[in-house]
């Protein structure tokens, strides 16, 4: 490619999305505004579906954002989440003029002699992008993602609007300060439009996970990368929901490998996975039996500072223990502050719900009689109207994919009815921690990719 970059974020393509955004959105937020000057409450089912309505039709990246606000609990209104994680977030798909034309202006006008093979037409489609199947000239199989143009203009108009859906969350008597999480989800997004980046993330999952079998990690095509395209090695393998009626010591099989896929990387290295959508695993076979799981997206990781990763064990242990010091020192330890007798008590709601399972030394469901999309609502509930006395309170900006990828994980193992000792899982990845440790496997593997 050229130096100059043509499709940095450029104001007339921000200022146009602006004004479809603005405008879907706008509307709502004033009509809700009208609702709460003549006393009504605003919060109903036929607001919270004209704004996902709104939404709907504008796709791309103001949709990520939607979707990821709705999976993080108690952010805005129950109603409005379930609205939100009803919404699909593809764009209309790049046709085959359109694709040579990207293509040409991400590997040069010989791309094509680049490639063994190539698939003109979408295998699948996201927010950002959409991949097509492909093989390299020795015949290896392909999947390569390639961006959608202005990409960073529609990112940076979008995130502008993020307030416009917090201030729905504020009018309704809010006690959680968003603040924090508007930048934690500003920055994890932007972090997601270069490719070049998230193919840096696969080189890490690859060293982090190399001593586990259960879950593979695609290898990435350098040659056939920039920072609008990704290649990657495609990983056969079938969908996660596809296995749902198999034996139970399968979908126990594959639920493991999700805990490890997960835990692992956090306990190890202070690294998480934070895009919860079954659409980024896929189930791999060996001899004809689900043995494991293919993790296949990148671009939404969060790397934590490891006294972080201390926190959370402290956490764990001190809720083990009845050591009520230790707790508090781990809510210091992640940026809570102000922590009253009363206000530790609340956030405790939602930390026993969390660490419950890990915590209970024998075989069970991560939860009893819950739908994967009510997963940690009634929590998150109760912890709301207690912050409601006792609130408000700024949550650190590292929760907000803490907590998304932890409801996610739950999901995932409410839909294949996982029955799993989940605190021996737990103390197997956290044997022997020391968060010195940690800080220096971190460091050596940041390195190791570039990072």
């Amino acid at each position: 490619m050229s130096e100059h970059d043509s499709e940095a974020n450029r104001f007339s393509a921000r200022a146009a999305r602006y004004a479809r955004v603005g405008a879907n959105v706008g509307g709502v937020a004033a009509r809700m505004a009208g609702a709460r000057l003549f006393g009504l409450e605003g919060r109903n089912a036929s607001n919270a579906e004209a704004l996902a309505k709104a939404l709907g039709g504008l796709k791309g990246p103001i949709m990520k954002v939607a979707q990821l606000i709705a999976t993080i609990p108690d952010v805005v209104p129950p109603e409005y989440a379930a609205e939100l994680q009803k919404l699909q977030s593809q764009a209309p798909p790049m046709g085959a003029a359109f694709v040579k034309r990207r293509m040409m202006a991400e590997l040069g006008a010989g791309w094509r002699d680049r490639f063994g093979e190539f698939d003109l037409r979408p295998a699948a489609a996201a927010s950002l992008g959409q991949v097509h199947r492909a093989t390299t000239r020795e015949g290896a199989p392909l999947a390569c993602k390639l961006q959608y143009p202005d990409m960073e203009s529609a990112v940076e108009a979008d995130i502008a609007q993020l307030d416009v859906l917090f201030s729905l969350h504020r009018r309704m008597g809010a006690v959680i300060d968003t603040s924090e999480i508007v930048e934690e989800i500003g920055a994890r997004v932007r972090e997601e439009l270069d490719y070049r980046r998230e193919a840096r993330h696969g080189a890490l999952y690859r060293v982090m996970l190399a001593e586990t079998p259960e879950v593979r990690v695609p290898a990435v095509e350098d040659a056939l990368s920039t920072k609008r395209l990704l290649s990657m090695h495609w990983l056969e393998g079938t969908p996660i929901l596809s296995h749902k009626q198999d034996e139970q010591a399968v979908r126990d099989r594959i639920s493991t490998a999700m805990f490890k896929a997960w835990w692992r990387p956090f306990s190890h290295h202070g690294v998480i996975h934070g895009d919860p959508h079954l659409g980024n695993y896929t189930v791999f076979s060996e001899g004809g039996t689900p043995a494991g799981i293919n993790l296949l997206d990148y671009g939404c990781i969060r790397i934590f500072p490891p006294r972080f990763v201390g926190g959370v064990v402290d956490l764990y242990r001190g809720l083990q223990s009845g050591d009520d010091a230790r707790v508090v020192h781990a809510y210091e330890t992640w940026g809570f502050k102000g922590l009253s007798k009363e206000l530790v008590e609340t956030l405790n709601i939602w930390a026993r719900f969390i660490y419950g399972p890990l915590l209970e030394d024998r075989v069970r469901r991560i939860a009893e009689g819950v739908s994967p999309a009510e997963y940690g609502r009634k929590q998150a509930f109760q912890v709301h109207q207690a912050l409601k006395q006792r609130g408000p309170v700024t949550v650190p900006r590292e929760f907000v994919f803490m907590d998304r990828a932890a409801i996610g994980l739950g999901g995932v193992f409410l839909h294949l009815d996982a029955e799993l000792n989940f605190h021996r899982l737990f103390e197997a990845e956290i044997e022997g921690f020391e968060t010195a440790q940690v800080a220096q496997r971190q460091a050596a593997a940041l390195a190791a990719v570039g990072l």
